[in-house]
Order: C-alpha cells, then structure tokens, then sequence
C-alpha cells in the first residue's frame, strides 16, 4: 500500500481536502499516476486510514473529497532502536526502510568509529529527517510518526538514559562474534542497538553489555548498516 500522508490541518470541516505542496502533487503524479475522479487510499498524520475521491488534479493543487476514514494504521513494532549514526547517505535510507517497517521510537547515538563529520551533515537537520520519515510512512501505508532523539556522547547515554530504556525491556546488542544467534519472532518489547560501520569498540561493547544488553549475531557475514537493522528487525518481528 501507498498512501498519501495528509496533516491534520489539510482536512476541512466539509471533508474536503486540498494539496498544494510540490512533493505530495508529484507524489500523486509520478508514483500513483493519479487522475480526476480516482479513490485513493489516505491517512492523517498520527490518526487514522481511509479512502479520499480526487475531484480535480491540476498543476498548482489536487482537491480530495473524504469518503472515510475508518482503518487504524498498522502496529508498530515493540521496539526502541539505538543506532550509531550512519553516513548521511546511508542515514536517509535507514529512516524511510526503519519507518516503513513500524519502528516509532529511533535513538540516534555517536560511538567511536562514527565520524565526527557526520554530525555536522544537512539530513540531521530536523525538517529532512521529517521528510525521511515521512516517505517511509507514505510506503508502508502508515500514519504514526516516529520520534527520533539524538545522543552525542556515548557515555552519559550509557550511564544516563540506557537503564530508562531498558526498563521493562529486553536489550539486544548485535555486533559481530556476539554469543547468541538473533532471537526469532519476539513478542515482548526490546531495546536494540546497532553500531557503526566498523562495530562498536570493545571499551562500548563492554559497558553496553555491563548496563544489561545481550549480545546477538546474524551470523558471520558482516553486513552493511541499512541491511543489518533490515535483517535483525525482520528476523526480530
């Protein structure tokens, strides 16, 4: 399913609804090919699904009629997500493929192989982050944003924040040579942490697993960031 993501305020008291944004007007032209008088699958941000009837596509706007809005959004996964930054090219990827998938609570954490460069990148900056966030929903047919924080410093987040997210939580460090194969088909909530290109260094493994994290592996193949959370939380949910 691919829906297209309305803001609450998009929504008139009548039902109708009109776009006048670059992107969702291409949206609707280059991946839904959309015409005047088609129904297309919708959904309000953090609210429900349903169907909207476009009335009239033009350049500069599209005007919907709501026919209903009567579907929740799909389940999130019960998971917070730790991830050691990535390089900005990959960061983007990992927020559409994490959010397509139903992660809703993102950490985005500095380790020591994370360059320190990569904080200074433009896709940290909130609004494309939103963007990001966004296109995963619209790919997944899903309306609940995710929240993402940021943690610069390894230590107090180890020290101040790791025991409130692992409270009543599972933790899952996956990083090669770990002892334990990824569990499979979880039901209970969990903390996963992922760490950059490179891994983790043994001083982070160490204070990772003394705060209470298990150690995972997906087995001996070293893989890409993007494709590692891909498989873990696949193989996790």
């Amino acid at each position: 399913m691919n829906l297209i993501l309305l803001e609450p305020g998009d929504c008139g008291p009548d039902g109708r609804v009109r776009l006048t944004d670059p992107r969702r007007l291409r949206h609707l032209h280059e991946v839904h090919r959309a015409e005047a008088g088609d129904t297309l699958t919708v959904g309000v941000r953090d609210g429900r699904r349903g169907r909207a009837r476009l009335e009239r596509f033009e350049r500069e706007a599209a005007c919907f009629t709501l026919l209903d809005l009567d579907q929740p959004p799909p389940a999130p996964l019960p998971v917070h997500l730790v991830l050691a930054l990535p390089r900005p090219r990959m960061l983007a990827r990992t927020l559409e493929h994490v959010t397509a998938l139903g992660v809703k609570q993102l950490t985005l954490l500095h380790t020591r192989r994370v360059e320190k460069s990569y904080w200074q990148s433009p896709e940290l900056d909130p609004a494309r982050i939103h963007d990001h966030l966004v296109l995963g929903l619209e790919q997944a047919g899903d309306t609940m944003l995710p929240t993402v924080t940021v943690e610069r410093r390894f230590r107090p987040f180890v020290e101040d924040r790791l025991p409130a997210l692992l409270a009543g939580r599972r933790g899952l460090l996956a990083h090669p040579g770990m002892p334990d194969p990824c569990p499979r088909g979880l039901s209970e909530p969990c903390t996963l942490l992922v760490g950059p290109e490179g891994g983790f260094i043994p001083y982070e493994v160490e204070r990772l697993r003394e705060a209470g994290c298990e150690g995972i592996h997906l087995g001996e193949r070293i893989l890409r960031v993007e494709t590692a959370v891909t498989a873990l939380l696949a193989r996790l949910f």
